[in-house]
């Protein structure tokens, strides 16, 4: 049997989001939302980026409750 082709959890538009996140947290620049304080977690920069991606309406898998 052939196997089946993988589509993709995340859409493209949700990775550039992603990209864009990380780069402003290398950058130093990039701010949380209620408080502003600066962001220095890795995985809160993803999270932020994702957050983006969803809003924007690009395919992203639902968070997890």
């Amino acid at each position: 049997m052939a196997k089946k082709a993988k589509k993709r959890k995340y859409s493209k538009g949700a990775a550039k989001k992603v990209e864009r996140a990380m780069k402003k947290r290398n950058a130093g620049t990039l701010r949380s939302g209620r408080s502003g304080k600066k962001v220095k977690s890795r995985k809160q920069a993803i999270a932020i980026g994702l957050s983006e991606a969803r809003k924007s309406g690009a395919r992203v898998p639902k968070q997890k409750s």
